[in-house]
This record gives C-alpha cells, structure tokens and sequence, in this order.
C-alpha cells in the first residue's frame, strides 16, 4: 500500500509517499521559519495562507520524486490535530478532497502520534512494548506504548512544555526565532558550574513536567546578569542542563515504574544533542536501549504521518467525507482499531 502523507498543524509544509512494502519512497518539507522570523514567532493567519500555496506544490514534488502518478496512490493520510485550526484546515481539505478525487481511502492522522511511531522510519526501529517521551513545542509526555492506538498516558506538563520553555528563554536571551536550536547551540559555548538551574518537580513522586518556574527562574538570571556572549552562553547551557536533566529523571522513574527499559523519544526538542547523549549513557548503563527519529524526521514532517496513516490504512480504518480537525485532541483517546466513521 502507498500513502501520501500531509502534515499542515503549525509552520512546516511536509508531503511524504510511504510504501508499506518498501518504505519511504518521497520526503518534500518546506519551512515557514523566514516568514515568520520578523515576527518572533509562529503567526496562524500566515501559516495558513503558506499552507495554500505550498501544499499542492510539494505534493507534485513528492509524486515526481516518487516516480508515481496518482493512479499510484492507495490512499491518503492527513494531519486533523492537534494543531492551528487554519493550518489544519487547509491539509485535511486538500487531503481529503485529493482521495475522493482519486477514489482512495482517507485517513486523518493525529499528529502526536506522527511522532510517536517517527523512529519506525529508521533501519533500527524499536519493538512494543515500550515508554515514550513526547518533547516538542507544545507537549510534553510520558506514553506507556502497547501497540498503535494502545496508549497510556503516564504524565505530561502541568503548564509550559519543553520545547516552550526553550523556546522563551531563547527570546529572553535574545536570540531570533526560531529560539529553541539557537539556545541549544549558544549552551554548546557555555561552561558548565557557573549557575545552577533548580530541576522542577524531581523532588516529589509523579511524572508530570512543569517548566514555566523554569523559565521565570530564567528571566531573573538574565536580568541579574552581565549582558556579555559569554554569560549568555553560560546561562544558556545551565538552562539546558536543568531541561535535560528533568527530562532524563523522570524517563528513569517511568522504566522503573513499568518494568520496561526500552525508550523512545520523539519531537523536535529529541534532536538536542545533550539530551541524545545523556539518554543513551544513561540505557546502557541499565542495559535499555533508547530510539531516536533520524534528525529530518524530529520536527514536524510528512513522512511519519505517511508512516502512522498507512498502518490504520491497512488495518481498515478510513474517515469519510466529512472534513474534521482538532485543534486539541488527547492522545489518549485514540484506540485500536478506531472506529471507522
């Protein structure tokens, strides 16, 4: 079966082609960053309108790359939530008008689960059960993982996600959007000791995530501080040490709590460097594993929509004619298998 996947939920254009015999076949993405760098942030109206003119272009790329044509196209996948209501309009109506066009099954995909099943794009892809962690701009979690649509959330941020807090400190800092990559390369120039980052709600049971004291914690040290690259650089690493740190204790107290030691992490924050290191030291050492995305597949893309849409495809899933979106869509309540609509 191929599957053309669209992901349209916030700033990235990403058309994909899987093929659930032969993999990957066509990745296009298209980054919306310059259009919405003068702004210091994501604005929807313009995302929404990039959608417009990006997707249709992409997906002839994707089908060119592909050497298909549609007659070739089994069915469609598409991104219905969580996201920007607009951006998410445009991908769902171009997705499913596309498959009554062609006379394909649709299937609106939720984005979080993209990135969950993101690793299985890779030559070594981990086997169920197994626990992930969910870092991105908007989420944060923690995901018992029994199979696809057999999930358990286990704990999730009570206020400002990671990819969030990075992203905010990165402005208080000074840095441009998109702040979150530019904070974690500025902390590769920092040394280490300097300041000390508190390590929010390690010091009490759960697996919730709380970063917003973080980020206010943050904006003292900076307004305390010299206003020199090098204290910038310093501040930015301390901060970083603080996220990852969180981050590495409580996937520690999730395999601990479960039983598993087999780790994914997916989202775009899973492409800090840091954080790679410190969770692959930390599974050996427990004799884990722990599975990373590739780097192009950490932020958001159409190929693990492609991926997460062809497997509820083939499981006989599809959604009917009616176009819907969900701007805010638990992840706990998929199932599997869905209900066909």
């Amino acid at each position: 079966m191929r599957v053309l996947g669209i992901e349209t939920s916030c700033d990235e254009t990403g058309i994909a082609i899987y093929d659930t015999e032969k993999g990957l076949l066509a990745h296009q993405l298209y980054s919306q960053v310059k259009l919405h760098a003068d702004y210091g942030g994501v604005v929807p109206e313009l995302a929404s309108r990039d959608h417009v003119r990006k997707t249709l272009p992409l997906i002839q790329a994707a089908l060119k790359e592909a050497k298909l044509n549609s007659a070739d196209i089994d069915g469609v996948a598409y991104t219905a939530g969580p996201g920007l209501v607009g951006a998410l309009l445009v991908g769902a109506c171009i997705g499913r008008s596309l498959a009554l066009g062609w006379q394909v099954p649709a299937i609106a995909v939720h984005h979080m689960e993209g990135h969950l099943l993101a690793p299985m794009l890779e030559d070594v892809s981990p086997e169920f059960p197994f626990i992930a962690l969910l870092v991105s701009g908007g989420h944060t979690q923690l995901v018992r993982v029994d199979g696809i649509g057999r999930y358990q959330l286990l704990g999730e941020s009570v206020d400002d996600a990671a990819g969030e807090a990075f992203d905010k400190t990165a402005k208080l800092i000074g840095l441009d959007y998109p702040g979150g990559p530019r904070l974690a390369a500025l902390a590769e120039q920092g040394e280490t000791g300097h300041y000390q980052f508190p390590r929010p709600m390690t010091d009490r049971p759960g697996l919730d995530f709380s970063f917003s004291g973080l980020k206010t914690f943050a904006a003292n040290t900076i307004a305390a501080a010299a206003d020199d690259q090098q204290t910038r650089a310093n501040i930015a690493r301390a901060f970083q040490e603080a996220v990852v740190d969180t981050l590495v204790i409580k996937c520690r107290r999730a395999l601990k709590a479960t039983g598993l030691k087999r780790l994914v992490v997916a989202g775009g924050v899973s492409a800090n460097k840091e954080l790679r290191r410190q969770l692959h030291d930390f599974a050996e050492k427990i004799g884990g594993e722990v599975f990373f995305p590739g780097p192009q597949f950490c932020t958001d893309n159409g190929a693990m929509i492609a991926y997460a849409g062809a497997q509820r495809l083939a499981a006989g899933e599809s959604v009917d004619n009616v176009v819907k979106t969900f701007p805010r869509w638990p992840l706990e309540q998929l199932h599997a298998p869905m209900v066909k609509a």
